[in-house]
């Protein structure tokens, strides 16, 4: 057995002769030490199980819960991610199939009208209800019935009258097209033949497309295709702000009644179950979801797109660290079917792949309906004295766009008020007493945060060490840029758009409804805005500052840094509107930045991939990271040091070296970086370390190909 439990081992149970013997991929639920937990049979009548053994519990499943095919994956996942298989299954099942739930899927209530005949005179209740289900084509779910205003106690008097008569809701799967596909322009129909002529069996492709270029248009053309052969298509998109706006795209294509579904972190338990349930009977055909949706079942999987396949959300950053990209990649090839991966911004991984042969390279370098890109200007700060982050030409281009009736996006990628928070007399901070680090003041709620740990506590009266009363902010965050923004252009709407205000998703959707009515009015936000969203009338998009990702100790850091600013970029000029980017820097010199205002990204891109090649780092040499942190800081650096001891030629590996942030949350934090030629070496190293002994008071994780080395 298969249990969830952080161990590089199976487990062996006997089978009461009250059971039946489970099938492989059942679930099963079994005791375990002090706990019962749900396990996942991967065997049975093994050879060398043990003389006494602990009974089953239960069997939970007649059949296998999971399909072969994705059993075959989380093997893989394993073997891969070095993770204990008990957990990994875990990670495929829904969280009430983790709890035993029955795996059936839950039909809605319908009544439907029988024909029968009554005198419904003295009865004008139930004649209504009569006359709404015929108005209804005969029959109604109960739900719908309920909304109506009629009561269960009237449905039931007219049921014992056999009038009408109860049901299940049966499955509609629609293929048919509800609205009408746009027209290609000559570089998506060159793309889509590309696409459509390839031949069967697995088939990576990469379409690099400019923001609004049509690259969703083409996904709907092929995921029409493919339903027409009775075939699902599993759609993958970064942020769960962009399900909403994805979902309600591909119903008005294909219709709202069970066709598509989504998956993601918002849903219900419950409402997760019964997506994932029905995505395994074949009733969903078009599922759109988040990271976790690529281990999602199907019956009859034929295509899996990644829209915004760079995105940094696809890569799981606990538990089981996989790319959701990359399992993509995986399913297609084990399955032998179609993969797609969408983006203006490429991931390096991908070009390089692209590059190599390895996938088919599509480009879209025009947008649509003869939209212009927009043009970059930088504006040189040096010297120059902010006024709540913003310089006076960056205001005056504000008031100009603002006066010829257009929106305007100021990004920065810093929420709060302020980033610092001191005392100008004695250099007290406001220090994280769980972290050591700054925390952010922020002025909605008023407070300080440390955007580390979480921590929370109030503004001091005065400076804790020399009592002076006047504390200064330093620095700006998205609140800031709102509050001078404010004072500028009192009479302008201005929209905040950050994890602060959008934990709402009610509000957040009314707050883009608003955008999208076209009136003047100034946005400001984090990467939140950069993703995927269409807003017509806005004609300019300040970068406050572009610098920090540049300079990152992060060998990453440029690359996500130079896909920001492009994304973001790309809300500008995407109507019949012209837009501007103007981008505020203290290196208006820098070769990075240089690269990519002059060569657009992929000659960035190419440059970046030039210096990696040079460096021995990924995607020309694969990588590991290897972290552990503890209360004691000495004992997780011995933890590291002793796993470091295991790990021999032919593994390049550097440290133990302080994390580049330290303490969090009271916890110190150290890592090993490991590199190695090629991958089959990589694993074959990392290996031993799945028998490494746990040590008091330290946690360490291994991440395979590691997104973020912080």
């Amino acid at each position: 057995m298969a249990v969830p439990v952080p161990l590089h081992r199976l487990f062996d149970y006997c089978v009461p002769a009250s059971l039946p013997m489970p099938s492989i991929g059942a679930r099963v639920t079994v005791q375990f030490g002090g706990q019962k937990l749900t396990g996942v049979c991967v065997a049975q009548n093994p050879h060398n199980a043990h003389d006494k053994l602990k009974p089953l519990l239960r069997v939970l499943d007649h059949e296998p819960a999971l399909p072969a095919e994705l059993y075959d994956l989380a093997l893989w996942l394993a073997e891969y991610y070095q993770h204990p298989l008990g957990e990994v299954l875990a990670s495929l099942l829904p969280a009430e199939a983790r709890r035993g739930r029955d795996l059936s899927i839950e039909r809605p209530q319908i009544w439907t009208t029988t024909g029968r005949k009554a005198d419904l005179k003295r009865a004008p209740r139930q004649r209504a209800l009569l006359d709404t289900l015929c108005n209804a084509g005969g029959s109604m779910t109960a739900a719908a019935i309920h909304a109506a205003g009629f009561s269960r106690a009237l449905i039931r008097a007219m049921a014992g009258k056999g009038l009408i008569s109860a049901g299940e809701a049966t499955p509609d799967i629609q293929t048919q097209v509800c609205e009408q596909p746009l027209e290609l322009n000559s570089e998506q129909a060159a793309a889509l033949h590309e696409l459509e002529s390839l031949p069967p069996g697995f088939a990576p492709a990469l379409l690099e497309g400019v923001t609004a270029s049509g690259k969703t248009e083409i996904y709907l053309r092929l995921i029409q295709r493919l339903r027409t052969q009775g075939k699902q298509v599993l759609v993958l998109v970064p942020e769960i702000a962009l399900t909403p706006q994805t979902v309600g795209r591909f119903e008005a294509r294909f219709g709202a009644r069970g066709a598509v579904a989504s998956l993601h972190s918002n849903l219900t338990d419950r409402e997760r179950l019964q997506t994932w349930l029905k995505c395994r009977s074949g009733e969903v055909s078009v599922l759109i979801g988040t990271r976790s949706a690529v281990l999602a079942p199907f019956r009859n999987l034929g295509l899996i797109v990644v829209d915004e396949e760079h995105d940094g959300s696809f890569k799981q950053q606990d538990g089981l660290r996989y790319s959701a990209r990359d399992v993509a990649v995986k399913r297609t090839q084990n399955l032998g079917i179609g993969l797609l991966l969408g983006s203006a911004t490429p991931s390096l991984e991908s070009l390089n792949n692209a590059h190599t042969g390895r996938y088919l390279h599509l480009h879209l370098k025009h947008r649509v309906a003869g939209a212009s890109l927009p043009g970059f200007h930088l504006i040189d700060i040096r010297g120059q004295k902010l006024n709540d982050g913003l310089s006076d030409e960056l205001v005056r281009i504000l008031k100009r766009h603002l006066d010829r009736g257009g929106q305007t996006l100021v990004f920065l990628n810093r929420r709060g008020f302020a980033p610092s928070y001191l005392c100008p007399r004695c250099g007290w901070q406001a220090i994280c007493p769980h972290c050591e680090m700054r925390m952010t003041l922020h002025l909605s709620p008023r407070g300080l945060i440390c955007h580390h740990c979480s921590h929370r506590q109030a503004l001091p009266r005065s400076c804790p060490d020399c009592a002076q009363e006047n504390l200064v902010a330093v620095g700006v965050g998205t609140q800031r840029i709102e509050a001078g923004l404010a004072r500028l252009f009192p009479d302008v709407p201005l929209y905040r758009i950050d994890r602060d205000t959008t934990r709402s998703q009610k509000r957040m959707q009314a707050q883009f409804e608003s955008i999208r009515e076209g009136l003047p009015a100034i946005l400001v936000g984090t990467q939140m805005l950069a993703k995927g969203h269409h807003f017509p009338k806005v004609t300019l998009v300040a970068v406050i500052n572009a610098d920090g990702g540049f300079m990152s100790a992060d060998f990453r850091a440029p690359e996500r840094t130079a896909q920001l600013i492009i994304q973001v970029a790309g809300r500008a000029g995407r109507a019949e509107y012209p837009g501007e980017v103007w981008i505020q820097t203290y290196q208006p010199d820098s070769a990075l930045l240089r690269s990519l205002i002059d060569s657009g990204y992929p000659g960035f891109a190419e440059r970046e991939l030039s210096i990696r090649q040079n460096s021995g780092l990924p995607p020309y040499r694969p990588m590991a990271l290897v972290r552990a942190e503890g209360v004691d800081p000495d004992a997780a650096r011995d933890c590291l040091a002793a796993l470091r001891a295991q790990l021999g030629a032919p593994l390049e590996v550097l440290g133990p070296a302080p994390a580049p942030v330290v303490r969090v949350a009271n916890r110190f934090r150290f890592q090993l970086l490991v590199l190695a030629d090629n991958r089959a070496a990589l694993h074959r190293g990392l290996r031993v370390l799945r028998e490494a002994q746990p040590v008091a008071g330290v946690r360490w994780s291994l991440d395979i190909d590691p997104y973020d080395t912080f």
